[in-house]
């Protein structure tokens, strides 16, 4: 069983710079979701037609097959494009559209099924839509088997009636596909190479031809505008709160949560509104996250808290309490039990055990031991203005309020710094470093002043 999938088309709806199918519905461009769909059916293998944005497809998109097609004359043309791909194969061939991300590899597996169990040289996938505008109508002889397919613009107002569409869903022994290729024309309204006309030719030819139709015209639907979009979105976004909910994760407002289809969330956490975990984020268990929260390509241990928050490209570990209004960059490693308060930023550091930033930090380029005290208002002074430089920082360290730590510097275990020092020489253990100017007070300054 192999697969197929069109995804030359521009997308001229869309109105955007980017290839269509490379849009992301859940967080994952809609073409990823239909080769992923396939995989979880027993697809062995999977060729992807493109065209229009080809680069960028290839960039972002991997494992499997690219065919070229230069000038989109039409699906059936689409598909001959890969004859050269399948000149070896034989059984089934499944073709799918690069932009159906609603689809599942269980609906192709049971489509796969009644194709292969019917013995039928060709099976199209059908729905009933509520509105059939755009679509293709099956046309059925008098007992209920196929007869024809027939594109909305070439249709006749009594088969525009008809509610059920071809959903652009197939399955074809692959050599009698190829075979009858060469036959289509392209004489209609939009004068292209319609698929769909391979299937008349077979009926032409003697053969039957298969029409199963889909339990839930839902999973079937193309996205063509950025409108679609956003209800494929919706659907989806809503198929995973339930799952992770059926799993043992509480969302306190479905409706208000945000979650990538490859989020993975251990039991008993607890998401608030306004939260958006994305990416291939991983959260342990018994975590409390949001209100208000951004999780992005994150590591999440168990136990934690992060309230009012974005982090993103980083891993918190185990008990960590974080926010309001914390910002956690890339490259960043926030150890077990960590406590960090409002407004601090950390970039591209390692925080050590049990260490405390409890406001108005920032830590960046930072190598952070265990048991340290940041005061309030401390940064790590890492940009001479051409170069980047890490500060060292050892265990049970105490900074006092306002101080700079400019790299690259290295303080040592045990250390004090002076609350408003300012350090640009290494401080050894268990010394209290002091850098700022003695006071001076100037008596009667004022009235000479005035």
């Amino acid at each position: 069983m192999e697969t197929i999938i069109l995804a030359a088309g521009k997308g001229t709806r869309m109105k955007s710079k980017l290839p269509k199918v490379l849009h992301k519905v859940c967080g994952k461009p809609m073409l990823q979701h239909v080769i992923d769909a396939a995989k979880a059916a027993g697809s062995s293998r999977e060729v992807v037609v493109i065209g229009s944005g080809s680069e960028k497809v290839k960039e972002q998109i991997s494992g499997v097959e690219f065919v070229l097609q230069a000038e989109q004359l039409g699906t059936g043309h689409a598909v001959l494009s890969a004859k050269e791909n399948f000149k070896n194969s034989s059984g089934t061939l499944i073709v799918l559209c690069g932009d159906t991300p609603l689809v599942t590899g269980e609906m192709i597996k049971s489509f796969v099924t009644a194709h292969e169990q019917s013995k039928f040289p060709a099976t199209v996938l059908t729905a009933e839509m509520p509105d059939a505008t755009g679509y293709g109508r099956i046309i059925r002889e008098n007992d209920g088997s196929f007869k024809k397919i027939v594109e909305h613009k070439d249709a006749t107002e009594e088969e525009r009636e008809i509610r059920e569409v071809n959903t652009g869903i197939y399955c074809f022994d692959v050599q009698k596909l190829f075979d009858a290729l060469p036959e289509v024309k392209n004489e209609n309204a939009q004068g292209e190479y319609y698929l769909p006309d391979v299937l008349t030719i077979l009926k032409k030819h003697g053969e039957k031809i298969g029409a199963v139709k889909a339990d839930d015209f839902k999973l079937t639907l193309g996205i063509n505008s950025r409108v679609q979009l956003a209800a494929a979105e919706a659907v989806l976004r809503q198929k995973k709160n339930f799952e992770l909910m059926e799993n043992g994760v509480t969302i306190t407002d479905p409706g208000s949560t945000f979650i990538d289809a490859e989020v993975e969330i251990g039991q008993d956490t607890i998401i608030y509104p306004g939260t958006y975990i994305e990416g291939k984020t991983k959260i342990g268990e018994d975590c409390e996250l949001g209100p208000n929260t951004r999780l992005t390509d994150m590591t999440v241990g168990n136990n934690v808290k992060i309230h009012f928050s974005y982090c993103h490209e980083s891993e918190i570990c185990d008990g960590v309490v974080m926010g309001p209004y914390v910002h956690i960059r890339p490259g960043s490693k926030i150890s077990a039990k960590v406590k960090i308060g409002n407004f601090v930023e950390v970039k591209n550091s390692n925080i050590g055990e049990g260490s405390k930033l409890p406001h108005l930090q920032y830590i960046g380029d930072c190598d952070m031991g265990s048991g340290v005290n940041m005061g309030c208002g401390t940064i790590t002074v890492n940009y001479d203005g051409k170069t980047k430089f890490r500060t060292k920082i050892g265990n049970d360290v105490f900074v006092g309020c306002n101080s700079n730590l400019v790299a690259p510097v290295t303080v040592e275990d045990g250390v004090y710094i002076a609350a408003g020092s300012t350090i640009t020489e290494n401080v050894p253990k268990n010394n209290l470093a002091i850098a700022r100017a003695r006071q001076v007070n100037k008596s009667g300054w004022k009235d000479k002043r005035d």
